[in-house]
């Protein structure tokens, strides 16, 4: 089962005891800063969770596998995901606790 973005909402709105539409505005200002700070090429690290940081990736050459020709793939940013310790370790120790 995947969290939806909905599904978020819901569960701010039931836990702050806040309407569907203000937790919506908080939910959405999070994501919303979240991206504006990765495209600046800041990292985001939230204590406990993990961070986000932007891995720069340089130019290269791929082969389109469907007509076999070569192609340029210009150098490009993608957002990558550090899980934090503390998380690490819940996640780890649930799944121990689950497996008994």
């Amino acid at each position: 089962m995947a969290l939806t973005k909905s599904d978020l909402i819901n569960i701010v709105s039931e836990k702050a005891g806040i309407t569907r539409v203000k937790a919506e505005t908080v939910v959405n200002t999070i994501f919303d800063t979240m991206i504006e700070s990765l495209m600046k090429d800041d990292r985001i690290e939230i204590r406990g969770f993990g961070s986000f940081v932007n891995r720069q990736y340089n130019a290269y050459k791929a082969r389109n596998p469907r007509t076999r020709q070569i192609i340029d793939v210009g150098e490009k940013k993608i957002p990558f995901f550090k899980v934090g310790k503390e998380l690490k370790e819940d996640l780890n120790e649930a799944s121990s606790k689950s497996a008994d």
